[in-house]
């Protein structure tokens, strides 16, 4: 079956999902443990997967079903959202957890594989139906799609109507321009665009999704979302960790890879997107894909004017010493690869013309959240001439996490005679009106995956035209020498080129 956009539904649990079984490949790495077995759980004990349902975790370690269920549910009481685990519920769920060991290009390990499947199809009903998740380094892509076509594991979806196989692939889709161009050449000869879903797990979070209801949804905004009233948008991912055990990984794609060619492109886009004709997933992905083609910096081809890139080195973080960069496990005592970037970008087109869009990501920086402000322009001075009656701009603040909410920053009289203007908050926090946590965003991913439906997920022109926008910068700064790194102290937001990027302009990055 497959669904109706999210946005038009009454809420997921309302969705039914097909019977399947999930393969995930690279299931004993970091991010089975901590989100996709987390949020299988909590989707089983929400009643938002099928009983005809198996997982099944392929990886090159040695071990047996029963050893990786054990393993998993240590990981699923320290990291699912839904407090302690539900013994009623895990026993239910633990049948539905298999352990396969094979190395991913071992022809052997998927003629195993497929009579492993073949036999959960007969013994739990799951009607052939396959979702293989690529939990693994981007080398093995296209290698586990060729070998899953070879062993008849892929279905030709124009010959078979009755069944489904598809692939969520996860981040990064290429390097550059070039290898993702090469990467989807390669897995289009195994898989037609509607089988390859490219996860982003931002996209997955309420707060996210909410965008675009607020947007469209409230009159009172939408036509004030343009050039004439915006003076400009700050967008900001900050995390206080640093890279932990990820050192390698950062070594070869850099910060610039890892959050602002993906995550932080898909938020630009939705708060900069034109209404689209409907709610179905190719009219919202057509909007999307005319701003990120429409993004440019300026002026051209003067990189160092519009990006800044950083490094953080030896501070505190959370009241204690924190090691800088280049003393993290697996990175090189040398390395130039940065750890914070700031952008000013441009969209050519007539709603946002010459409106700044300003973004910024880091690690080792004082907090954890991420937020999108919309800072309107000031109003005209003439009324309120003394100082005390000065106002600031109003502030449409969208905060992704943590507290997701909505705030709105508005200009008030204080009470009394001299009548001073002082700033003031309407606040609205979707844990304190909702009474409940948000759903991970892996659960509503998932769950989507199993229906069919790609609307939260990149389609490949979006993921094109957001590396034409950095493969350039990031050659230019390949060639280039970075000024001294580090150049921010871990626990503060980055260096000051990044304050003086947005000085120039007159403005500033907003307190969060």
């Amino acid at each position: 079956m497959t669904a109706s956009h999210p946005l038009q539904e009454p809420g997921i649990s309302s969705r039914i999902t097909s019977p399947c079984i999930l393969i995930i490949f690279g299931a004993t790495g970091d991010l089975t443990a901590r989100k996709i077995m987390p949020a299988l759980y909590n989707l089983v004990r929400e009643g938002q997967l099928p009983a005809q349902f198996a997982s099944v975790a392929f990886a090159r370690r040695d071990k047996n079903s029963e050893q990786f269920r054990c393993e998993m549910k240590e990981k699923i009481t320290a990291f699912s959202r839904s407090g302690p685990l539900e013994e009623e519920v895990w026993n239910t769920f633990k049948e539905q957890i298999f352990y396969h060991r094979a190395e991913f290009h071992d022809d052997a390990g998927y003629e195993s594989l497929k009579r492993l499947l073949n036999e959960l199809d007969a013994k739990l009903g799951t009607r052939g139906n396959r979702l293989f998740y690529l939990s693994t380094q981007p080398a093995f892509f296209s290698l586990i799609c060729k070998k899953l076509h070879q062993h008849q594991l892929l279905y030709d979806e124009a010959k078979i109507k009755h069944r489904f196989s598809r692939v969520i692939i996860e981040k990064p889709f290429g390097h550059d321009l070039a290898s993702a161009l090469a990467l989807q050449q390669e897995l289009r000869k195994f898989l037609v665009e509607n089988q390859i879903f490219r996860i982003d797990h931002y996209l997955g979070k309420e707060t996210v999704q909410n965008i675009l209801v607020f947007r469209f949804a409230n009159t009172i905004f939408e036509h004030l979302w343009n050039k004439r009233y915006v003076d400009h948008v700050q967008i900001t991912v900050a995390e206080d960790m640093g890279v932990g055990t990820r050192g390698r990984f950062y070594e070869e794609e850099g910060l610039c890879r890892d959050i602002l060619q993906n995550h932080m492109m898909q938020l630009l886009a939705l708060i900069a997107m034109d209404p689209p004709v409907d709610l179905s997933s190719d009219a919202i992905h057509n909007e999307k894909v005319k701003i990120l083609e429409a993004l440019h910096f300026c002026p051209a081809n003067l990189f160092q004017q519009t990006a800044v890139r950083g490094q953080y080195g030896p501070g505190y973080s959370g009241g204690r010493a924190a090691p800088g960069y280049r003393e993290e496990e697996n990175v090189s005592p040398d390395s130039l690869i940065e750890t914070f970037v700031a952008l000013r970008l441009f969209i050519d087109n007539p709603r946002w013309d010459r409106v700044p869009f300003y973004l910024r990501a880091g690690k080792r920086l004082p907090k954890k959240a991420t937020e999108i402000a919309v800072v309107f322009k000031s109003p005209p001075e003439v009324l309120f001439t003394t100082p005390q009656m000065h106002q600031d701009p109003n502030v449409l603040a969208l905060r992704i996490q943590p507290d997701e909410g909505i705030s709105l920053k508005t200009n008030c009289k204080v009470p009394g005679p001299s009548s001073p203007i002082q700033p003031v908050k309407m606040d609205f926090r979707y844990s304190s009106y909702f009474g409940m946590s948000a759903p991970e965003a892996y659960e509503r991913l998932i769950c989507d995956a199993i229906l069919g439906d790609r609307t939260l997920f990149a389609r490949e022109d979006e993921v094109m035209a957001s590396w034409k926008l950095f493969t350039p910068l990031l050659l230019r700064w390949q060639q280039e020498t970075p000024e001294p790194f580090p150049n921010y102290a871990a626990g503060t937001w980055g260096p000051k080129a990044a304050d003086r990027l947005m000085a120039t302009d007159g403005h500033q990055w907003r307190l969060l």
